[in-house]
């Protein structure tokens, strides 16, 4: 029976809060884990955009509000509870009709019993979301952003007649200690890393941003061209063409577990064919 596993390979991986997961999920499916936390989720503490968002939505001047995140939509909670009862999001929310994209908002807003008007389909990208709303009336738009702001949703949007205000929420930073990914450098560079496996776009954005640091973003670019990449969906292999890399494969839904289990597969068919 053939091995339809990452057969003791080397595999990179970028996470942070799930890192001991990504490790245990690649040591299952066969690889040796080599996990580099890539960035750190960061509150913005005076979140003055926050702030002037909720003056606006409790005065009315918003019809329709976009979640991106489930930790995007929770901070912005807290951020607005700093100042206000915690239920004075949600009330105000149940006044607009309300866009989720994806699971993990949708899970956030039924909690707080909020009707959801548009649930995003999968793969849950700008161009699903866009789609979804656009028959729909509503022209004043609020988007919840997630560390880095999405140019294509906020023209696209606009694009649809709608004025469009960016709620900034959190942001994404290097880790304090970036020792890990200092070694998952050296490691790729010297030859040492068979595949790589990215849940998120920013990770790429840090890794290389690191590797620029150190003087060697272009050495790990070719490096990456040469091993195999795993994305997790259409946005983050987006950002790896971006940086000019095409990742080998996307899982059939966007799941860490179904990612490692599919890459590991997969890389399992191309080390075979490149073999025979």
């Amino acid at each position: 029976m053939r091995d339809m596993s990452f057969a003791k390979a080397t595999v990179l991986a970028f996470e942070s809060r799930r890192a001991k997961e990504m490790s245990e999920l690649i040591r299952i499916n066969g690889g040796e884990p080599l996990v580099a936390p890539a960035l750190i989720e960061v509150p913005l503490e005076q979140n003055e955009a926050a702030f002037r968002f909720a003056d606006r939505l409790y005065a009315g001047d918003f019809d329709m509000v976009v979640f991106l995140t489930g930790v995007g939509t929770r901070y912005l909670q807290r951020v607005l509870s700093t100042r206000e009862p915690e239920s004075r999001f949600a009330e105000a929310l149940r006044g607009v009709a309300v866009v989720a994209r994806g699971p993990k908002p949708t899970a956030v807003l039924r909690e707080w019993q909020v009707p959801i008007a548009v649930s995003v389909p999968e793969p849950n990208t700008w161009r699903e979301l866009l789609e979804a709303v656009r028959n729909r009336g509503e022209k004043s738009v609020a988007v919840q952003e997630y560390g880095r702001s999405n140019p294509e949703l906020l023209e696209g949007l606009r694009a649809q007649g709608r004025s469009v205000t960016a709620v900034p929420v959190y942001q994404w930073q290097l880790p304090e200690d970036t020792k890990p990914l200092a070694e998952a450098l050296t490691r790729l560079l010297d030859g040492g890393v068979n595949a790589a496996l990215f849940t998120t776009g920013v990770q790429i954005e840090h890794f290389l941003d690191f590797a620029a640091q150190c003087g060697r973003r272009e050495q790990a670019i070719r490096a990456l061209e040469h091993i195999f990449l795993g994305s997790i969906g259409p946005d983050t292999t987006e950002a790896l063409k971006a940086c000019g890399l095409v990742p080998v494969l996307e899982p059939s839904h966007p799941k860490m577990g179904l990612l490692v289990r599919e890459a590991a597969a997969r890389y399992a068919e191309t080390h075979t064919e490149r073999a025979s």
